[in-house]
């Protein structure tokens, strides 16, 4: 477990601002909020931003169909994506947009320092064009079969199935999303960024442990073998974007100011503070630079991202952590099959912390996609939290309230007991810590087990009819409270509001993991009230109804 004190900064993908999120969204988030909250409760300084990814033609397209201007309806997501992850209770320290006057000031700062070091070039280059819209394509307007791997509707930038990168003109059978139409093949002169320049850098990045997991470290090794590519980053109009400083009607390509829009939310927090944000981008600086991405966006953020730092004289990442894909009872999320799902439908009908401990008895460090079967979800929320853990506190309260004035005893009974769950933070600390959150709950709930067979060994409620026999009932009720705050604490990370409502009811507060060192005694605590109610069926039911009442698919993630 790592106890000095140290300063993070994390960052979850950006969500493309086109449309509201969906539970395949929330994963991420909500493995990127439980280590964050799991960090603070070490004292670390860890600031966690993220933003609203809000260039590219979609945007421009979809606020046109809504009969909007772009800057309206970007306000509009973005009201709309914070309320979902308030109601997650995903607690980023600031949410920006990469649509600000900071945002810009940086991507042009970035670009000028990388074209005045030789790393921007420009040729002319052969550009899917839309015959019947009248305009140049981006690389997600076109779709087809990829070239690599044969995977029909792909985009025209990388293939989702075999994560191949190409040309859209390479594309087999495409066609345009905006028209339909068959591209037509025009020329135009586009700006690249020449990634080869970094190729033993990045190399070295890449193969040191840490800085990126081992499948995905060999996974880009295919593209060092096959030699870096120049990197187109430039569009033409129409778009929705940044305008390249110094260039006339050419915008930025998406994936480039996306990725600094990490550095404009955390330039926004510092400025919030009146702190400098400039030395933690610093090469060399202590911060601890964090990324949690999709598998399916490495390559941009292990390959262009770091390269672009490194060509603007700033520091590069400290680790990558990328995640696998939401699958709905086993299926990949559909509307046709009823397994897409709107954060909102799912919010208007089931407790969000549900679904907070359910990705987190499925999330390891890896890159394994997780299933959300609905019959397991129910189970495993009324068998864990409901059954096990709030269980203790329901068979404990209630007798000390009734039968010894609601005060703890003077002593734990069970030092050796308490002990054994206290010491048991080492191990959960190093579960959380390399983000093995699925070995955590299960730790947890191996606890949980252990704490009431010790119960139902001391058996209070016959205690409890034995006169003149408070003291030996208040004394086993404490060890089971006891044993209790220290499980609610270990789910702090996870379940947040309930937390805090068990700290209301124990009358304490959890504020670091030193806490766990002694038990409570001599404590008064006060009326229990239920933490969580069982997942009932018929609320499922009705969310999943509600989802596919009428939902439109967002877009990527960034």
């Amino acid at each position: 477990m790592l106890s000095q004190h140290r300063s993070l900064i994390v960052t979850s993908a950006l969500p493309y601002a086109n449309g509201p999120l969906h539970l395949g969204h929330l994963v991420e988030y909500i493995q990127s909020d439980i280590w964050c909250r799991y960090q603070k409760m070490h004292r670390h300084q860890c600031v966690h931003v993220c933003a609203d990814d809000a260039h590219g033609t979609a945007i421009m397209l979809r606020a046109k169909r809504e009969r909007m201007e772009p800057s309206v309806f970007l306000h509009q997501v973005l009201r709309e994506h914070k309320a979902d992850f308030a109601g997650f209770h995903i607690d980023f320290d600031y949410y920006y947009s990469t649509h600000t006057p900071d945002n810009r000031y940086l991507c042009h700062m970035i670009y000028e320092r990388n074209r005045d070091s030789g790393h921007i070039t420009r040729r002319v280059i052969s550009q899917a064009y839309d015959p019947e819209a009248g305009q140049f394509l981006p690389d997600r307007f076109i779709q087809g079969t990829c070239p690599k791997c044969g995977t029909a509707e792909q985009y025209g930038d990388h293939c989702e199935a075999c994560g191949a990168m190409y040309n859209p003109t390479e594309l087999v059978n495409p066609v345009s999303v905006i028209s339909g139409a068959t591209p037509v093949t025009r020329e135009s002169e586009h700006l690249f960024f020449t990634l080869s320049d970094f190729t033993e850098s990045l190399k070295t990045w890449c193969n040191t442990q840490g800085h990126l997991q081992p499948e995905v470290a060999n996974k880009l090794q295919e593209w060092f073998d096959a030699g870096l590519a120049d990197w187109d980053i430039s569009r033409d109009e129409p778009y929705y974007g940044f305008l390249i400083p110094g260039e006339k009607n050419k915008y930025f390509y998406v994936w480039v100011d996306a990725p600094i829009g990490y550095i404009a939310s955390f330039r926004k927090y510092c400025q919030s503070l009146g702190l400098d944000d400039k030395p933690h981008w610093q090469p060399g600086s202590d911060t601890e630079l964090y990324h949690f991405i999709g598998k399916d966006i490495i390559t941009f953020h292990a390959l262009f991202w770091p390269a672009l730092l490194e060509g603007a004289g700033m520091r590069k990442p400290t680790a990558i952590f990328a995640h696998g894909f939401l699958t709905v009872n086993g299926r990949k999320m559909s509307k046709s099959r009823g397994t897409f799902i709107r954060a909102s439908a799912y919010l208007r009908h089931l407790n969000p912390e549900y679904l907070r401990y359910y990705f987190a008895t499925r999330l390891t460090s890896g890159l394994e996609d997780i299933d959300l079967n609905f019959a397991d979800f129910a189970q495993r929320i009324n068998s864990d939290l409901v059954g096990k853990v709030v269980n203790i506190a329901s068979r404990c309260a209630g007798f000390i309230h009734k039968r010894c004035y609601s005060q703890l005893s003077a002593v734990c009974a069970e030092p050796e007991l308490y002990q054994e769950f206290a010491d048991a933070r080492h191990e959960i600390c190093d579960y959380y810590e390399r983000r093995e959150y699925a070995k955590a709950m299960r730790c947890i709930m191996a606890l949980a087990d252990r704490a009431n067979h010790y119960i139902d060994r001391t058996k209070p409620w016959v205690l409890a009819k034995q006169e003149d026999n408070e003291i030996a009932l208040q004394k086993v009720c404490s060890v089971g409270l006891n044993l209790f705050r220290l499980l609610i604490f270990y789910l702090k990370p996870v379940l947040p509001v309930m937390t805090r409502e068990a700290e209301i009811f124990l009358d304490t507060h959890f504020f670091d993991w030193s806490d766990c060192d002694k038990p409570l005694t001599r404590h008064t605590i006060k009326p229990f009230k239920p933490l969580l109610t069982r997942v009932e069926p018929a609320a499922i039911e009705a969310m999943l109804a509600d989802a596919n009442a009428n939902e439109t698919g967002p877009g990527r993630i960034l």
